[in-house]
């Protein structure tokens, strides 16, 4: 009788369609020859929450302009597609909690054409303004200017996010201040695409004074997950990818792809200033002398420069990681790596200056031109053979890397990579910004492969 059960339940089971064995599903169990098909976790650049309070909808620019200056607290604007040529018209956000968003939700589908007319796109003096989801372009100035003043107060919780920004005549986003004890503070940028192309380049001017993201007295900052492209001029200095000085504090710069820019990361640049923000005690070793950046954080970054245009520049590929007149300093597990040789992949100045340097691979140096510094786990003038490919940016680890892979020390702070995935995967974590293989290096399985067996009912 037993045996009578077990017949019933297996006729079941293969009536089910549920048992099967497998043709040619033998696969090797060695991981790729790269990690290519890694991709950042999709939840770091999650699309934002639907709008709520007040939806006005627009689709001219008349329109846009009116909503603008017509805007009130817990409004949000939501542009319809399209290229909307300002030629002079600006969007100054003077009212608190204003969102400005494409209505689709497509950066790449909303464009504000600045045509060197206008000269900053969007300025924001209110607290928790949100820009999302557009593009911008060729903007005289600044695409984007944060600026506190005095009637507007502090200017707190600016939000960027999934913004495209081409072109810019000066700085792509500026923050700074524009009034008397008064700053802007607690900021986030994210998700966002900058650069500078072959076609904007003619158009900086003074000197090249351009460059990514540039911030003088701001506080708290959170700098992640942006693409940055393409700052540098034929003659001239551009400034950073990413630059906070002149009183600075808490920055945080990480998980970042800088490509083919002058400099990467900067945290401080003078010596003095006559208008800065000081915190008294934040560098107890500077004493009553004059700090350009306190406490920052630089991790998880790939910085990398393969353009020959760049190097044949009259200022060529400067610096990955400049830390210049700053105290507080944590430059973590970043990867900067150039086909050409820099001044310095990473380096650190200053008499002021304090920094710790752990667990970067670079393929140069790392240049020590004062200050106090604690190195440890980093690795110099490393092969281009350890990565995916320099020329595109794409700085993940070959599996070739052994001398990175498994080689760190550990880092309370560093839980995750470039890509947002958990440290360690091995017996350790990886040397640079990349933890080779943190998904899973088997191959999936390919159900084409399975084959069913024929099922007779009796």
């Amino acid at each position: 009788m037993p045996h009578n059960k077990l017949l019933i339940l297996f006729q079941l089971l293969m009536a089910l369609g549920l048992i099967f064995v497998f043709s040619s599903f033998v696969y090797s169990s060695e991981p790729p020859i790269n990690n290519t098909y890694l991709a950042k976790d999709d939840s770091l650049c999650a699309p934002l929450s639907p709008s709520t309070g007040t939806i006005v909808h627009v689709s001219t620019v008349s329109e846009l302009q009116n909503a603008v200056n017509t805007a009130v607290a817990n409004t949000t604007i939501l542009i319809a597609d399209g290229t909307y040529q300002l030629n002079g018209v600006y969007l100054r956000i003077d009212e608190p909690s204003v969102s400005l968003r494409s209505a689709s939700g497509n950066r790449e589908a909303v464009i504000l054409d600045g045509n060197y007319q206008t000269t900053e796109i969007i300025q924001v003096v209110r607290s928790n303004i949100t820009i999302a989801d557009i593009t911008l372009r060729e903007a005289y100035n600044h695409p984007i200017h944060v600026m506190s003043t005095d009637a507007g107060g502090d200017v707190l919780n600016t939000l960027i996010y999934n913004v495209h920004i081409i072109d810019p005549g000066e700085q792509a986003i500026k923050i700074n201040v524009a009034g008397t004890d008064v700053y802007p503070d607690d900021g986030v940028i994210a998700c966002s695409r900058i650069e500078l192309t072959d076609v904007g380049r003619p158009f900086i001017r003074n000197n090249c004074y351009t460059g990514g993201i540039d911030a003088h007295q701001s506080r708290n900052w959170h700098i992640r997950d942006n693409h940055i492209e393409g700052f540098w001029c034929d003659s001239g200095l551009s400034e950073h990818a990413v630059h906070f000085w002149r009183g600075s504090r808490d920055t945080l710069v990480e998980r970042n792809n800088l490509v083919d820019n002058a400099r990467g990361i900067g945290f401080g640049l003078t010596t003095s200033a006559t208008s800065t923000r000081v915190f008294p005690n934040a560098c107890p070793a500077a004493g009553n002398t004059f700090v350009d950046h306190y406490e920052a954080v630089a991790r998880n970054n790939f910085i990398s420069a393969d353009d020959a245009d760049l190097f044949n520049s009259n200022s060529g590929f400067d610096c990955g990681i400049c830390i210049w007149n700053a105290c507080g300093v944590e430059a973590y597990h970043n990867t900067v790596a150039s086909t050409q040789a820099p001044y310095s992949s990473i380096e650190w100045r200053f008499d002021n200056t304090e920094t710790e340097i752990y667990n970067n691979l670079v393929t140069h140096n790392l240049r020590d031109r004062g200050g106090q510094s604690t190195v440890s786990g980093n690795l110099e003038n490393q092969s281009l053979s350890l990565f995916v490919n320099v020329a595109t940016g794409d700085l993940h680890l070959n599996s070739s890397a052994t001398q990175a892979i498994d080689q760190a020390s550990v880092l309370a702070s560093i839980t995750d990579d470039y890509d947002g995935a958990l440290r360690p995967y091995g017996l350790a974590p990886d040397i640079g910004a990349d933890e080779y293989g943190t998904q899973s290096t088997e191959p999936p399985i390919d159900f084409d492969e399975w084959i069913y067996l024929p099922i007779t009912i009796r």
